[in-house]
């Protein structure tokens, strides 16, 4: 039986220790069978959520419902998911979510517009000499010039 097969399997049947450990097998229906069959938090679900960093984002998100060091650590293997995971689940500023989302400049300029609200050193290294640079003054100099206001 195949993860997909084990999944629709439970779909129609109900949970199982054997459909489980077989949808464990492949993180994306890991995921699905967390969300849609076992309908909360399980400790084999999640540990085989957090293989990949979509479905980490996705299990803290839809499943945990708040942020876990094993989900966060494993959707900071992706830029886009640490992103993500900052603005949906932690919702503020961690330094591994923004080392982590850094890695790619459009993912650090939002973080900096959308989670962090400011400068930081680490956002303006990522976006310096690209394509984002300027936004990122632009954004810069909006903060300021409420400031004064």
């Amino acid at each position: 039986m195949t993860p997909e097969e084990a999944y629709n399997y439970a779909l129609k049947y109900g949970p199982s220790e054997e459909t489980r450990r077989i949808a464990c097998e492949n993180s994306e229906f890991t995921y699905w069978y967390a969300r849609d069959i076992d309908k909360c938090l399980h400790e084999d679900t999640k540990k085989a959520a957090c293989k990949e960093p979509e479905y980490a984002y996705l299990y803290a998100w839809g499943i945990d419902k708040k942020p876990g060091d094993d989900t966060r650590k494993t959707a900071c293997k992706n830029s886009i998911y640490a992103y993500l995971y900052a603005f949906d689940i932690d919702k503020c500023p961690r330094n591994d979510t923004r080392k982590a989302a850094c890695e790619d400049p459009h993912n650090a300029y939002f973080y900096a517009l959308e989670i962090d609200k400011s400068f930081h050193e680490d956002t303006w290294e990522a976006v310096k000499g690209t394509e984002y640079e300027e936004e990122y003054n632009k954004f810069l100099n909006q903060i300021e010039k409420e400031k004064i206001i």
